[in-house]
This record gives C-alpha cells, structure tokens and sequence, in this order.
C-alpha cells in the first residue's frame, strides 16, 4: 500500500494531481524492482518541515529536496510489510524544477522514484552506485512518460 499525505496545501495549488503523481512514481519503481510488498507512506511537506527532519536525522539544518527513511524491518526488497518513508520539499522542489526547465510533476515523479529506490536499498555514495540508481530512474520515468532528469538542459 502507499500512503500519499499532503500536508503543505502547496502542492495542490502548484499542481493538483500531486498525489497520484508520487503514487504512480512509487508503484512504478515497486514494479521495476519486482517488489511485490512493502507498505510507503510519502509526506509532501513543505521546505521547514523537511530542515527539521533533515536536521534530526542527518545533522543538516537546511531544507532538502528529498528525504528517505527505510524500515528497520527491510532484509530484502519485498520481504518486509513496511519498505518505509519518503518526504518531499514543496519549496525546494518547486525551485529546482523552475531552474532546471522541467515541470514540477515531473520532478515530483523523479524525486518520489529516488526516494523509493533508496527505501529499497539503492544509493548513489560512489560512481558506479550513482550510475547504477541513475539508469534505474531513467528506466522507470520512461515507463511513466518522464524525459531523462539527468539530459543536460538547453540554455
């Protein structure tokens, strides 16, 4: 089951289907990565919301994009009632779309993917673990119709 709780009115105001946006995104990544259970909720907060949790569990007192918080209980991908929590910055992610020409659904859609994929165990600490959960989300963002977050933008 994901869980999709807004709780910044902002999103909904910059774009209204934000909800099913994260809940298609994270679906799809379950699909890809043939995980067949595992419960997520995903918070879309705004950008204090996200410096307090950043703050608290990374000991970084600013805002971030994205946040991900697996269960404890995760011991392979699928084998755990609750995969975790994913938490989106509306301000931050608003900001980033607008400077990278992308819309913020799109965006929504990266950013929920990434989290996902971090829920079930990717990261992207060295080079080739980058490239590896990079491909992933093109591969899955091109299944929803979402163009390649990583192309270099016309300027």
């Amino acid at each position: 089951m994901i869980d999709v709780l807004i709780e910044d009115p902002a999103w909904e105001a910059a774009e209204p289907r934000a909800a099913a946006l994260a809940e298609i995104a994270a679906a799809a990544v379950l699909e890809h990565e043939r995980a067949s259970r595992g419960d997520i909720a995903i918070l879309l907060a705004d950008d204090a919301r996200l410096a307090a949790l950043n703050a608290a569990f990374r000991g970084r007192a600013a805002p971030t994009n994205v946040l991900s918080f697996p269960s404890a209980q995760v011991r392979e991908i699928g084998a755990a009632d609750a995969l975790g929590d994913v938490a989106l910055a509306f301000g931050v992610c608003a900001r980033e779309a607008a400077e990278q020409a992308k819309s913020l659904a799109h965006h929504l859609q990266h950013l929920t993917a990434h989290g996902v994929l971090h829920l079930l165990g990717y990261d992207h600490e060295s080079d080739a673990e980058a490239e590896a959960m990079e491909a992933k989300e093109r591969a899955i963002l091109a299944g929803l119709g979402v163009g390649d977050p990583y192309a270099p933008r016309a300027k």
